[in-house]
């Protein structure tokens, strides 16, 4: 019987093969060594509770690009009235909140979900209204008067009715004007529930009367038959703090990155490009942060 000779290359090949994978395995640690940081990079990120209206006013659009190519850092925006934004701080699903309601904000602070509270910017808040302003407001002289005479005509007026920051500043000059608004609302109070952009709408198809921050007003083109009536009272100043989830509240916060979004928003670089964002080369916000 033939037996036929064992071929002289195989035990070359099987050494080829066994060089070949282990410089394979050498090549995709290599790999996997120098894209870890990337990917780490692409994967950072912190969820910002903030208000409709630094959202619809094209800001937070403006904004948080630059500080994505500054740090790498996403910025992942739930927008909702002030109050709902709040919430989400206190249940740990947001690292961040970017609000505007003061006395929200001290009550967040006395209740531990935040340890520091800053100023970040502000704007004002304006009482818009029909072009005809069938209730005078316009020469009321105070925010407070424009109010009575607005409820005493009951005239058309949209409320936000989402605890939002401007809702919570709508019910305090309410308050101011000497009128319990929850008695005297009827067919001629709208409460809409809703960001201040669809309640701009809300009030330009009604022809009525709203308070608004000045921000989302300048961005809001569906204007219609609305002008701004009433500007100008020191009452309607609207400033916006920001805070840091307490992460002992909630240790999935994301403390770091967080404190990193904070320190850019009133730093140097932060505050310039709040001041820098304009809408036909009118300025939104005014930084505020302190020196």
């Amino acid at each position: 019987m033939r037996v036929s000779p064992r071929p002289p290359f195989l035990p070359v090949s099987r050494s080829v093969n066994r060089v070949w994978r282990a410089g394979l395995a050498l090549v995709l640690a290599a790999c996997a060594t120098l894209l870890a940081p990337a990917v780490q990079a692409q994967s950072r990120s912190i969820v910002l509770a903030s208000t409709t209206s630094t959202e619809q006013s094209g800001l937070f659009a403006y904004l948080l690009p630059r500080f994505r190519a500054t740090t790498g850092i996403e910025v992942r925006v739930v927008a909702v009235g002030t109050g709902q934004a709040l919430d989400l701080g206190r249940r740990g699903d947001a690292d961040v909140v970017l609000v505007h309601d003061r006395p929200a904000e001290d009550r967040f602070l006395a209740e531990g979900h935040a340890t520091r509270r800053l100023d970040v910017m502000y704007n004002d808040f304006i009482l818009v209204g029909p072009a005809a302003d069938p209730a005078r407001a316009g020469s009321a002289g105070t925010v407070m008067e424009a109010f009575r005479r607005i409820r005493q005509g009951e005239h058309a007026f949209v409320s936000r009715g989402d605890r939002s920051g401007t809702h919570a500043a709508e019910l305090r000059l309410w308050e101011l004007a000497g009128i319990d608004i929850q008695q005297a609302r009827g067919a001629w109070y709208r409460d809409t529930g809703t960001g201040m952009g669809p309640a701009l709408n809300i009030a330009a198809a009604m022809d009525a009367y709203l308070l608004a921050d000045r921000g989302t007003w300048i961005a809001f083109r569906n204007r219609q038959g609305l002008r701004i009536v009433l500007e100008g009272d020191a009452r309607l100043k609207n400033r916006y703090g920001v805070m840091l989830v307490n992460p002992a509240r909630h240790a999935h916060v994301k403390a770091v990155d967080g404190q990193q979004f904070i320190d850019w928003l009133c730093g140097a670089a932060g505050q310039r490009a709040i001041a820098d964002y304009r809408i036909e080369g009118e300025q939104l916000f005014f930084p505020e942060a302190a020196r």
